[in-house]
């Protein structure tokens, strides 16, 4: 029975959706978005790494292609954030199967893995837009994150991978 009640609580821990804000100009949200390890932002980010998404979202049309942009706003200065092909590919990313074409009110989940650079020791709000073939936004929403150093060699990190 208890370990049945852990295992039942894991997996809720690693399903809650993290509380992110929607973008402005009422572009569409998505359905739900997770990031590995934080329900409340802004989410502690560890230089030099990853930090992983879950974007749940559903599409208004025919959608053959889909990239990701990030804008980046710290100390009142927005920038682009450059990812590589590969990572900003929503396509080649999709989780359960999915693939693009995809038709009007689908609904995918996206697996974006986020390179988060040797950057200083600041907190950002990060903006993350879904374009399609067209230029139009499929989804958006914004995340505060705290870029910090990583722990001393003397410390003991746990991460759980889902």
């Amino acid at each position: 029975m208890l370990r049945n009640l852990l295992a039942l609580t894991l997996v809720f821990a690693l399903t809650t959706a993290t509380d992110v804000k929607q973008c402005s100009g009422n572009k569409p949200f998505p359905l739900a978005v997770r990031v590995l390890n934080c329900e409340t932002p802004p989410c502690d980010v560890i230089k030099g790494r990853d930090m992983t998404f879950e974007i749940d979202f559903y599409v208004t049309k025919y959608v053959t292609k889909l990239t990701t942009l990030v804008k980046a706003t710290s100390l009142g200065v927005t920038v682009p954030y450059d990812l590589p092909s590969d990572v900003k590919d929503v396509c080649s990313n999709l989780m359960h199967e999915a693939y693009c074409p995809l038709y009007d009110t689908e609904d995918v989940t996206y697996l974006f893995v986020f390179p988060i650079g040797n950057y200083p020791e600041v907190s950002v709000k990060v903006e993350i837009y879904l374009v399609d073939q067209d230029n139009e936004v499929a989804t958006c929403f914004v995340c505060s994150i705290k870029v910090k150093k990583a722990p001393s060699a003397n410390s003991t990190v746990y991460e759980i991978d889902f």
